[in-house]
């Protein structure tokens, strides 16, 4: 028997599955908590809950992973040397630490410049020794001639044994800063995802798993370690792209829209006739325009964890109640937390009315995450409070008392920032607790904290809990509609479209009396639900949308499935320009004739992304062509303008056979 074992890591939850590949059936799947500070934590627990594994019989682990994304969003990673080679630098900020600008570069036809200047090249190494952990070459329209790239390479590697990442190998777009930038950040993320590659195989080897390693790239298909450690950066937004192909996996659809209700977000994408639609202009990450491309997927900040809050100073019209917001920040559900902390249950039943608290509501609760290593380098107020949270979690007001009523709410968010202390609040979790529609955790805090808001809100606890549950569906009904918004090229927010609002009120308060007409709306997609809270909330929305909804077998660890069953895919990209010049990844070239162009680029595409695909765990691809032809007719005839090349090599990766 071949097995995967299929590994997600979520914002909220780390997924395994246990996939048997020759009859593609789930034997085996179980969860964690996903440990932020430590990926490889949670991953040992969810493997470990697995239960009886036979090591011998695990062929691959295919692994979706959150942490480029969230290195990329938080800074981290190893201190990037940028060379730059032309006459100027891209345009915009860089994320690189120390940056040099020697002679060099091509124009868009490939000629140089002007030649390689290495003399400023080895006085810019000088330099930049032990100042840096990696190096990023990026030279001026190196897509069309990377031979000084090339160049720069070879004389690093003479000098200093440094790892070193060249833009023309990651991109063959055009853009000269969004290039540099991939180049940049895939330099950070080189010790970053080595670390974590070398934690993930200690803990499979720890289970007697020698099974090779593949990651989930952004655009739903896999690389194996080697490739992961060379272009990290492929790996960001893997978990959104691994849903889609989980979420056609487990349905079997053709056409869908894919819906991953998690812990912290939701993720909606589109399939066509088995094709998920792409973001072809290059995913942004933390305000980093990239040139890699990834499944288009629409996010938004709404899951299982979201913080439910009243904002009292929002009144609803004709009533005494504020505006009820959902998310975008996560949180820890009271009924979740209550099961480690039973005590504060009782901090909550205290609570008897309505309670002012500053930057936040009475129902939160604050629990430690991390220990400071140097708690003497804390301000009085931050060490005071880790010093009472460090024992146990508190309600907002017990801690406050415990404090001698001196709580500073600055003192708060900088520990909250830094990641110290968590925020325990009311959740859609806890609404369904509530409810009696989920009962895995705690339902008596769940209770309270829906009590405690209800007495904000001005109605009792069970209307609460509803009117929470109808937000949250509407809420994912607009994010579905705005999602096609997307799709289609626009920006614009739906939500804040006063139109949008009077037209959509009689969709969510259907039979209202103050209503003169009544909407409907027919979604053109069936919906492939997935993730542990669809199946309280996404009838509803299928209801409204008057579409078809699917929540498959297993759909709580879809990500994970997905990252099971995905495939190797690896593509080259040839341009032809006037004058029959080739511009590929191994250089440019010129033909006399446009036939012996076009020879060329298929004897040596194919060749190159062949090895590509060996290169990333492929054996024997699927090769597929397309090519695009681009041309003027003028007073003289057609003209030719350029002609594209997209050679894709695609399949299961060889070790699972």
């Amino acid at each position: 028997m071949s097995c995967i074992l299929g590994i997600d890591t979520g914002g909220t939850f780390t997924d395994s599955v246990l996939l048997d590949f020759e009859k593609k059936t789930i034997l085996a799947k179980a969860k964690a908590f996903t440990t932020p500070q430590d990926l490889t934590i949670g991953i040992k627990e969810s493997v470990g809950n697995l239960g009886g594994i036979e090591p011998e019989t695990i062929k691959m682990v295919s692994l979706s992973t959150t942490l480029a994304t969230n290195s990329i969003v938080e800074g981290r990673g190893g201190r990037v040397g940028l060379i730059l080679i032309g006459k100027r630098k891209p345009k915009g900020d860089l994320p690189a630490h120390r940056v040099a600008l020697i002679s060099g570069g091509h124009n868009l036809y490939g000629v140089p410049f002007t030649e390689l200047d290495t003399q400023e090249l080895s006085r810019a190494i000088e330099q930049m020794k032990g100042e840096v952990d990696t190096l990023a070459i990026s030279g001026n329209l190196s897509i069309r001639n990377p031979a000084h790239e090339q160049e720069v390479r070879e004389i690093i590697r003479r000098e200093w044994d440094v790892p070193i990442v060249c833009a023309h190998e990651l991109s063959s777009k055009l853009g000269y800063h969004a290039r540099t930038v991939t180049a940049c950040l895939n330099a950070r993320l080189l010790p970053i995802i080595r670390e974590l590659l070398g934690a993930v195989k200690s803990v499979l080897r720890d289970k007697g798993i020698m099974a090779p390693v593949m990651v989930v790239k952004g655009d739903g298909s896999l690389i194996n370690e080697e490739a992961a450690y060379e272009k990290p950066i492929e790996t960001i937004l893997s978990g959104p792209a691994a849903s889609v192909v989980g979420a056609t996996f487990l349905t079997g659809m053709e056409t869908v829209l894919t819906l991953d209700m998690g812990g912290t977000t939701t993720d909606i994408g589109i399939v066509k006739n088995h094709r998920w639609r792409m973001n072809e202009a290059g995913a942004i990450v933390a305000g980093w325009r990239t040139h890699i491309n990834t499944a288009e997927i629409s996010t938004f900040g709404i899951g299982g964890d979201s913080n439910i809050k009243i904002d009292a100073g929002s009144y609803v019209r004709g009533a005494n109640q504020g505006k009820l917001t959902i998310g975008p920040a996560r949180v820890w559900p009271l009924s979740v937390a209550a099961v480690r902390y039973p005590h504060l249950i009782e901090e909550l039943k205290s609570i008897k009315g309505k309670r002012t608290v500053y930057q936040g509501q009475a129902v939160d609760c604050w629990m430690i995450l991390k220990q400071p290593r140097h708690l003497e380098s804390l301000r009085s107020d931050e060490r005071a409070i880790v010093e009472v949270l460090v024992k146990e979690a508190h309600n907002i007001l017990a801690l406050e008392k415990r404090l001698g009523g001196s709580l500073s709410p600055l003192a708060m968010n900088s520990l909250e920032q830094a990641q110290i202390i968590g925020r325990i609040s009311f959740t859609p979790t806890d609404v369904l607790h509530s409810l009696g529609m989920l009962k895995k955790w705690s339902t008596a805090a769940a209770l309270e904290g829906s009590r405690i808001l209800a007495l904000e809100y001005g109605c009792s606890a069970e209307r609460f809990a509803q009117y929470c549950l109808e937000q949250i569906t509407q809420s994912l009904t607009i994010s579905v509609l705005q999602s096609l918004v997307s799709k289609q090229g626009h920006n614009f927010s739906i939500q804040e479209d006063q139109s949008f609002n009077f037209l959509t009120n009689p969709l969510f308060k259907q039979n209202h009396p103050d209503h003169d007409f009544s909407l409907r709306i027919g979604l053109n997609y069936p919906i492939a639900a997935i993730g542990a809270p669809v199946e309280s909330y996404l009838p509803a929305v299928g209801n409204l949308l008057n579409t078809q909804v699917t929540i498959p077998e297993h759909s709580e660890v879809a990500n994970a499935v997905g990252a099971a069953v995905g495939k190797v895919s690896e593509r080259v990209t040839v341009v032809i320009k006037p004058g029959f010049k080739v511009h590929a990844p191994w250089g440019c070239e010129g033909y006399m004739q446009l036939e012996d162009a076009r020879e060329s680029i298929l004897v040596k595409g194919k060749a190159r992304v062949m090895e590509n695909a060996r290169q990333a765990g492929l054996k024997n691809p699927e090769i597929v062509i397309n090519h695009d032809v681009t041309s003027c007719q003028t007073d003289f005839g057609e003209v030719f303008l350029s002609e594209v090349f997209e050679i894709t090599a695609s399949g299961y990766p060889q070790n699972i056979f």
